[in-house]
């Protein structure tokens, strides 16, 4: 799958980002040189985080037919220590229906083994980068 950015020529440093059929703006702060005309791409890799806990959550709990009938995420970030190795993400999650302490449990098992909490504590990420000239 190929991911596509473009400049947003009417903001300092927002780019357009477009994923199959969808499109959207990303930026940075103002005090960070942008217009903040969207997340950030430190804010779009937390939401990230958050998207794919309460995604896995919602479809074990449809799988498992557990009576999950709302969820939502809270992803607090911890940047303080980037810059030394270390970046904090504590994530929240408030489930609603009528669930025992047991299937709880079972789903916080679950939110914790999701995809992109693997990706991001487990497997190593290699980046290439190449620059071109536009035509």
């Amino acid at each position: 799958m190929t991911i596509n950015l473009s400049r947003k020529h009417d903001l300092k440093v927002g780019q357009v980002v477009r994923i199959r059929d969808t499109a959207f703006v990303t930026d940075v702060s103002v005090a960070e040189g942008g217009d903040d005309a969207g997340p950030s791409p430190h804010d779009l890799y937390d939401a990230s985080l958050g998207a794919c806990k309460a995604l896995t959550v919602m479809w074990y709990a449809t799988r498992k037919a557990i009576p999950v009938e709302d969820i939502a995420v809270e992803v607090e970030r911890d940047s303080s220590q980037e810059r030394a190795g270390t970046y904090g993400l504590a994530t929240t999650l408030r489930v609603r229906g009528p669930l025992s302490d047991a299937q709880l449990k079972e789903l916080l098992a679950v939110a914790e083994k999701c995809p992109l909490h693997k990706l991001m504590t487990t497997v190593t990420t290699t980046i290439s980068t190449r620059m071109e000239r536009m035509a």
